[in-house]
Formats: C-alpha cells, structure tokens, sequence
C-alpha cells in the first residue's frame, strides 16, 4: 500500500487535469493549480505547510521564466505589427524563389515560431500560401502543411516558445544548450515533415477554398522594415544567449571539479577570475548580456522601437499593443508556473522511487527514461490536446522521478524527448487542428490525414535524433 499510494496520487492528479480540460472545459490554469493543492494534500509533510508549499513553487517556476515569456509575447506581437515578420517571410522567398515555396514557408515557419507562438505564425503564413495557390494553381496541402513542419516544430523543441523553455527549466537544462540542441533535431524533423508534405499533396491534393473573411492584400516591400531591423529581434537573443552558454563550458573545462549546474558554476567561475581566468573575466559580461531575461528584453526593445518607426503609433496605440501582447502570455505564464507547481507535489509525494519500484530501473534510468518520456507526453497530449500543457505535465511527472542515478546522458536529452513526444497524437482535441482546418479551409478528414499524421511524424523522428545524439554524444548527466 505504501509503495502504491504516490501512484493513487499522481492518478488523482491526472484525472484532475485532463478530467477538468477535456471533460469540464475549465481553463488549464485553474486545472493545474487545483491538481497541485490535492497533490499537495494527499503528500507526506505538515500539514500547516502543504498550501504554502504549493505557493511557492508556482512563484519559482513564475521567477524562472516569467519575464521570458511576457518579452517574447510583446516581440511577437510588435513583429506582427511592424511587418518584420512579413520581411522576414520575403527574405526567405527571394533566397529560395517560387519553386521551392515549401521550403520557404517551412523556413519561415520555424524562424518566425521561434519568438512567435504556433497559431501567430500560421496566421502569418496562411496568406502567402492562398497566394502560392492562385499563382501555380496547385499544391495547396504542400503549402499548408510545410507552414506546420517548421512552425510545429520550433515550437515544440526551441526556446524561447513556452513548452521547452519550461523543459530546460524543469531539468536545469542551459537555455543555449537548449537552443542549439533544439535546432539540431528540430530542423531535420521539420525537413522530413517538408518530404511527407509533398508526397501527400502529390497523392492527396486538395481544392483551396474561399474564406468568408476578408483577405486583406499584403503590404509592398518599401513599406516593410528593412531585413536587418526584422531578423535582429530573431538572431540577437539566440546569439547572446549560445555565446554565454559557450564561454560558461570553456570556462568550467578549466576549473577542476567545477559545479555542474548553477548557482554554484557561475560563483565557481567568478572566484576563478578573480585568480585571473581571463575566460571568468568574459564570461562576467556574457552571463549579464547572454541572461534570457536580459536578452529577451534587449529583442523586445528593438521589436518595439521598429514598430515605432516603422507604423508611427501614437502612444495609446503603442500602450494597447503592448498590453494585449502581455494579456496574452500572462495567460501562458499562469499555466507553466500552475505546472511547475503540479510536478513539484508530484515529487513530495514520492513519485519517483514508486514509481521506479514499480516498474524497475530500466524505465526510470538511460534510454529507457527517454523513451518513457516520450511515451507520456504523447499519452497526455493525445488525451488533452494541448501541446504546451502535455509538456508541462509531462515534465514535472519526469522530474518527480528521476534521481542523481538516473541519467546516463545530459537532460537535455530528456527535455527533447518530451518536447518530441508532444507533437504525438495531434487530433480533434487539439486548437490546432481547428485553427489549420478552419483557417486552411479544408475539413476533419483532410486534416486528419494531413495535420495529424505530419505532427506525429515530425515528433518520431525528433525522437529519433534525440536517441541517436543521447548514445553518440551523451555529454554525461549533470
């Protein structure tokens, strides 16, 4: 009974969540947080302690990545505004030209989803290709569905785009490392989804049809921001951010015995410069400048001064624009913290020796741990729909489990596994599947066939480079 109840638990916890979003339609937040407080009471401790406990992990995970997100939420919103975001789609057409308008909007997709959430930069994106349409005449599904091979998978696998910003969070994964190793399985997934794109439009094509709405023509180039103010928003807190997550590993590869995660690694590297490591001496100015927060903020403040000069809003337009930005990923910052919160009791009731005892070390421990990951973000995903919330709940779940002896390879290897198994059973529960079904103007079948199968496509093979990096280059646990 001992060894089962932290399994009740966690039971409780998940009928809690996906009951009250599935079943109730009641908001992911307040499903989260009240799955949270339960968890929390039916948890070992005091008693006098349990509520707070849960308050303060929301507030961890919120100090954590709350400000990243609110900053990418206004980066977006003032690029949708400026039109850098169009430059940047413009950008990729004239490197690429008409006949490889797939790649181009599969380019487009994952550039703009990296500080854009998903359904923005489809709404982006679904203009241009009607247009594609109108102009060659035929494959419109390649189109649709290589906007969501590069859009699906940024968002899914690239901070700073909530889901695995939250993961490198919840492993004390770096956000650089995050981003590169992201990059690296997301981009080949997104290639392979480009394949399947043209090989089902091939096979399948379908009729584009009129929208109800109004389709408002696009905006003529010298109305738009040049590329360089519409790619910096983009590029600038990537290469802040990696470079800081380089001269961090460099550094530490000259400390003996230096600490492995942070806070001690950065006080390691600071004490060393002092004794005149020259690396410590850098690295004192890229982990200000290469901090998320800061960097974030320094992308936010270009977004908004382009949109400034581009558009000339007064300061009322300006203040509305911005406040609708932070309305929208505050709602997205209340659920990851809730979901912090979640994983947090669901570690203070036990879970993770239950269930290792449960079932042995080999699902709890090297790639066994990575293929569970991936088996029950796509489990929660399926049943919930949610992208986002599935990694969040998935995340905590893993993290409640795992031990210093679990991992043979880095977590960063077990965040991209998770954030794989995310794109996994993509269906009628899911937002997505309406906003490309409705907005592409197909139906439940077509996109069945063509949105569901390209996401769960997508997520196999990030799996799949996830393992084979995890074996080739295990980096070793932290």
């Amino acid at each position: 009974m001992e060894q089962s109840y932290p399994l009740l638990i966690l039971l409780v916890g998940m009928v809690i969540v996906i009951g009250g979003i599935v079943a109730l339609r009641i908001n992911a937040f307040v499903a989260l947080i009240t799955a949270a407080i339960v968890v929390s009471l039916m948890a070992p401790g005091e008693w006098a302690m349990k509520i707070q406990r849960v308050a303060a992990a929301f507030g961890s995970t919120a100090a954590s990545i709350g400000i990243v997100i609110a900053l990418a939420a206004i980066i977006g919103k003032a690029m949708t505004d400026s039109g850098a975001a169009d430059r940047v789609v413009r950008m990729f057409l004239s490197m690429l030209g008409e006949k490889r308008a797939g790649a181009v909007l599969t380019g487009s997709g994952f550039t703009l989803s990296i500080p854009v959430f998903f359904d923005t930069a489809f709404y982006l994106l679904i203009p241009l290709a009607r247009s594609m349409q109108r102009r060659t005449g035929r494959h419109y599904l390649k189109y649709l569905m290589a906007i969501v091979a590069g859009a699906g998978a940024a968002h899914n696998l690239v901070p700073p785009t909530p889901g695995p910003l939250f993961l490198a969070n919840s492993f004390g994964v770096d956000v650089g490392l995050m981003i590169v190793m992201g990059l690296t399985v997301g981009v080949p997934a997104a290639g392979v989804g480009l394949l399947y794109a043209r090989w089902l439009d091939a096979r399948y094509p379908v009729v584009m049809k009129p929208l109800d709405e109004h389709e408002p023509e696009p905006l003529p180039d010298e109305r738009l921001p040049s590329l360089t103010l519409s790619l910096a928003p983009i590029l600038l807190p990537i290469a802040l951010i990696t470079t800081n997550s380089i001269v961090r590993t460099l550094a530490a590869a000259q400390i003996p015995d230096a600490p492995l995660r942070d806070p001690q690694l950065t006080e390691a590297i600071t004490a060393a410069a002092a004794q005149g490591l020259m690396l410590g001496r850098v690295f004192a100015w890229t982990n200000i400048l290469g901090n998320p927060n800061f960097a974030l903020l320094i992308s936010a403040a270009l977004a908004v001064w382009t949109l400034q000069i581009q558009r000339k809003p007064t300061r009322k337009q300006m203040a509305e624009s911005i406040e609708s930005a932070l309305a929208a990923g505050g709602v997205i910052i209340l659920i990851t913290a809730a979901g912090g919160a979640f994983g947090a009791m669901l570690k203070a009731a036990g879970l993770g020796e239950a269930v290792q005892q449960t079932f042995g070390d080999t699902a709890t421990s090297g790639l066994g741990l990575l293929f569970f990951a991936f088996g029950m973000a796509s489990l929660i995903k399926i049943a919930q729909g949610s992208s986002t919330a599935a990694t969040i709940v998935a995340s905590g779940m893993i993290a409640a489990m795992i031990g210093p002896d679990s991992l043979t390879c880095h977590p960063v290897y077990l965040a991209l596994a998770i954030g794989s198994g995310s794109l996994v059973g993509s269906w009628m529960n899911d937002s997505g599947f309406w906003i490309f079904t409705k907005m592409g103007g197909i139906n439940e079948v077509q996109a069945l066939r063509s949105w569901s199968v390209l996401l769960a496509l997508i997520g196999i093979v990030a799996m799949a480079g996830t393992v084979t990096l995890a074996i080739v280059l295990p980096m070793g646990p932290t």
